[in-house]
């Protein structure tokens, strides 16, 4: 018989709020998230996310629906939102920066674009994106980068979804408790991997941890806070459950799982002496985004020592970026990837994504070392 778990009744109401059975959110990782990843983790009781940030109409109605078919009829699933600014499309900044990355698609054979795109629609003015979600309601759906307007809150809300939205800073999470629409912040730390959820990427980032971020929303709001950033062992999960978060949120932990769609050079760096070194970086996507140190984030230290060159808005950056990628791929190359990773990522382990919530669970619980 399993020991009972270590929750107070507070976070018991929310996790029966939230239709779970532990307080363990995978993360959305928009490109590494899959439904089989997402449906495992919620089938077996914690919730599983998919990310909708990079995807199109069509690919987005797919992936819920794919989703939805996985998951039993009794469990949640978390769907994840870009809510970014409109981009500022300068062609000057845009042909300079095709011109400091041209050396390194000459490397491998290759042309740069010879213009660059916004390849994703922000959720923010995406009415096509709303009608999906009302559509197919899936229980919860969470922002990154910003909110949406507030008749779009009321419109989720109506259709029965629990709504999410990351605060990188105390202001930000007032913003979004002003709001009045807003069930859950989660508290993404400096230490977290992947995109910075800040609001206003080019403004002041005051780069606070999650435990200090975690501690500072607890204390100065009302909404239930989920603590993200630098969580990988159920150790972690204990503490933060101890400071008063109702949930915790890891993404690190869960790339390098056979269900994710990270590809073998990003699994294969981050279980190597790689993942000892991470680095926040704008020139990858335009926003930024804590990666494993590899080609494309020194590329920002030469930028920095050749005499700083702008960096187009996100996505438009990000046009570029796939582009390198893919070419230095297709020659065996994985260093131009966008390898997302926190600072926890030395503390990653090689398993599937059940067994790796099952560690995780008797970690917390006491049963693991």
């Amino acid at each position: 018989m399993s020991p009972p778990l270590p929750i107070s009744s507070f976070v018991k109401s929310h996790l029966s709020r939230l239709n779970l059975v532990y307080p363990i959110i995978q993360a959305p990782m928009a490109g590494v998230s899959t439904p089989q990843l997402a449906s495992t983790i919620s089938n077996a009781g914690a919730l599983g996310s998919i990310g909708l940030g990079a995807s199109t109409l069509s690919q987005a109605r797919q992936m819920i629906s794919d989703t939805q078919k996985l998951l039993r009829k009794d469990k949640s699933l978390n769907v994840n939102l870009f809510v970014h600014q409109h981009p500022n499309s300068d062609s000057q900044i845009n042909t300079r920066w095709i011109d400091t990355l041209k050396s390194h698609f000459e490397k491998y054979g290759g042309n740069p674009p010879d213009q660059l795109n916004v390849i994703y629609k922000s959720f923010m003015d995406n009415v096509e994106m709303v009608d999906i979600l009302l559509e197919l309601k899936p229980p919860i759906i969470s922002f990154h980068f910003g909110l949406p307007s507030l008749e779009v809150l009321d419109k989720l809300k109506e259709n029965g979804a629990i709504l999410m939205t990351t605060a990188t800073s105390l202001e930000e999470g007032r913003m979004i408790e002003k709001t009045g629409k807003v069930d859950y912040i989660i508290a993404q730390g400096w230490e977290a991997g992947g995109h910075r959820g800040i609001f206003n990427p080019l403004g002041e980032d005051q780069q606070l941890s999650t435990f200090v971020l975690t501690s500072l929303l607890l204390e100065q709001l009302n909404t239930p806070i989920i603590a993200a950033g630098g969580i990988m062992t159920g150790h972690h999960v204990q503490s933060y459950l101890d400071l008063g978060a109702v949930a915790v949120q890891l993404g690190t932990a869960f790339v390098g799982c056979d269900e994710s769609s990270a590809d073998q050079g990003y699994k294969d760096a981050l279980f190597s002496s790689k993942s000892e070194k991470t680095k926040m970086t704008r020139v990858i996507s335009g926003r930024p985004a804590r990666s494993l140190v590899n080609k494309f984030t020194q590329l920002e230290d030469q930028i920095e020592q050749d005499g700083r060159v702008d960096i187009p808005d996100y996505p438009i950056t990000y046009d570029a970026g796939k582009a390198l990628h893919a070419l230095a791929k297709s020659k065996g190359e994985y260093g131009y990837g966008a390898q997302w990773a926190g600072q926890g990522a030395p503390l990653a382990r090689k398993m599937d994504a059940g067994e790796l919530l099952d560690v995780l669970v008797k970690e917390w619980v006491g049963e693991g070392r």
